[in-house]
């Protein structure tokens, strides 16, 4: 949580800095276009004061300019209709940066000249503000690369009492402690999973076909081109006979499934456990269908090391292709927990907790 905010924190003052940095660029650039006019007309050259006073020129030609003058703002002299016409020109007038708007605010018939002192002067509040922002928005990085190493730290020491709980569940004499122990090394193998393969799951959505989970002999799915990293330490099997029985050579020529696919998972996690399955049993929804005919035994009991294979639009699972998981722990109260890949997107591990209601398929 302190790393996610300390993210949302650094990317708020970067933002902040570039906006800052923005405007004190636009008043630059106001100052330099300013200063090329002043070298054409000189400073005391009024824009307000010309524009109005050719207003009145186009306006009043060939008329009784007092009269005009009178009738529509009530002015005596033309220097008071030149005043009042700028006054409302400048109410109207729509600025296209602060630095103009700051430096018209001071005097709506500024000439030229007290217009740069007002934009220098501007730039000089913008340029303190864009340092300090992007001195902030430097901090905050620097304080979420921080809270990111101290996270980082973390998760070695709890790999390291992953390795060290891994160890001792032989030597537990509970069975619920020898369960509580694989639940919370379940959890720990998901989080080493998800933060992995965090830099992988973008490209290998692009790269990956969603759909594409299985395939046939004739059509082999070729994984994804970049290797998959090492796999973090798994949680300990159960004993031999919560896995006995299950598994074949027949079929089993290697992971060919789609890399960060639930179908890659299911395979590479029941090696893990020293389960062979198929090479290409297809879609995770088609795994309990494919599977009997390489003699492998398919039915509505979980056991630990077996896959569940979902049917299309079954918990979540896709509404084309279906799922597959595999089954790491099975508990008396007709719950069993479940490992996952592909849950939200490509390599993304994921573990929960189904009640076996005999509505599921499992491929021993």
């Amino acid at each position: 949580a302190k790393v996610t905010q300390a993210n949302e924190d650094a990317a708020t003052a970067q933002d902040e800095a570039d906006a800052a940095s923005g405007r004190l660029s636009a008043a630059q650039k106001d100052k330099e276009t300013l200063e090329e006019q002043i070298k054409q007309t000189g400073k005391d050259y009024d824009d307000a004061h010309a524009a109005v006073a050719q207003l009145a020129r186009d306006e009043m030609h060939g008329s009784n300019a007092s009269d005009v003058m009178s009738v529509v703002t009530g002015a005596t002299s033309t220097q008071d209709f030149v005043n009042s016409m700028q006054s409302r020109d400048a109410l109207s007038r729509n600025e296209a940066n602060a630095a103009s708007s700051a430096a018209t605010s001071l005097s709506t018939s500024k000439n030229r000249g007290e217009r740069l002192a007002a934009i220098e002067k501007q730039i000089a509040v913008l340029k303190t503000q864009a340092d300090e922002k992007a001195a902030s928005a430097q901090t905050a990085a620097e304080t979420a690369q921080s809270e990111r190493d101290a996270l980082d730290k973390l998760r070695q020491e709890g790999e390291a009492r992953r390795n060290e709980l891994s160890s001792m569940i032989d030597s537990l004499d509970s069975q619920s402690a020898k369960q509580a122990a694989r639940t919370v090394l379940i959890a720990s193998q998901v989080d080493s999973y998800n933060r992995q393969f965090q830099k992988e799951q973008q490209d290998a959505a692009n790269r990956v076909d969603t759909g594409n989970q299985g395939g046939t002999p004739s059509t082999p799915v070729t994984p994804a081109p970049a290797p998959a990293p090492a796999p973090a330490p798994a949680p300990a099997p159960a004993p031999a006979p919560s896995v006995g029985g299950q598994g074949t050579s027949n079929g089993d020529y290697g992971n060919a499934y789609a890399a960060g696919q639930c179908t890659y998972w299911a395979y590479e996690r029941r090696r893990q456990m020293g389960i062979g399955t198929p090479s290409y049993l297809g879609n995770g929804g088609n795994w309990w269908r494919s599977a009997p005919s390489y003699g492998l035994r398919v039915d509505h009991n979980p056991q630990v090391g077996a896959a569940l294979s979902f049917l299309p639009g079954q918990d979540g699972a896709d509404g084309t292709y279906g799922h597959v998981a595999v089954v790491e722990a099975v508990y008396g109260d007709g719950t069993f927990q479940i490992s996952e890949m592909n849950w939200g997107g490509p390599w993304n591990m994921h573990y929960r907790t189904l009640t076996n209601l005999g509505q599921y398929w499992f491929v021993h």
